[in-house]
């Protein structure tokens, strides 16, 4: 069994918003707080990032039309004691997604963590 990090992607939506940064703030906002309620504290919520398809380079996963924003959060949650990298994601998704109903999420990324081992001490 071993220890992973899985990273998510949420799509969030916030209505009657004209900045960015207000469409940012609300939408970590919200999700945090439908974790907190379902006692899920232990995920880390921020905002995603996309390449630009010029250049390359990250910028906010933000995008406002007609005051509507869709904003692409990255959540990052730890698994412990899975049997695999799928098993993992799949627990991810079922504890992401029970506090987030309704709310499209996709696995980006999964990486096995080192075990800590405190049986030297």
């Amino acid at each position: 069994m071993s220890n992973y990090l899985v990273a998510l992607e949420a799509a969030w939506l916030v209505r009657d918003v004209e900045d960015i940064d207000d469409a940012i703030g609300v939408a970590v906002s919200e999700a945090g707080k439908r974790l907190n309620q379902q006692d899920k504290e232990y995920v880390e919520v921020d905002v995603g990032a996309t390449g630009c398809p010029a250049c390359g380079e990250p910028f906010d996963s933000a995008f406002i039309a007609a005051n509507t924003a869709l904003v692409g959060l990255l959540l990052e949650i730890n698994i412990f004691n899975a049997d695999s990298e799928e098993h993992a994601s799949r627990i991810a998704k079922s504890e992401v997604g029970g506090a987030l109903r309704d709310v499209p999420l996709d696995v980006i990324e999964v990486i096995e963590t080192e075990e800590d081992d405190d049986t030297d001490r």
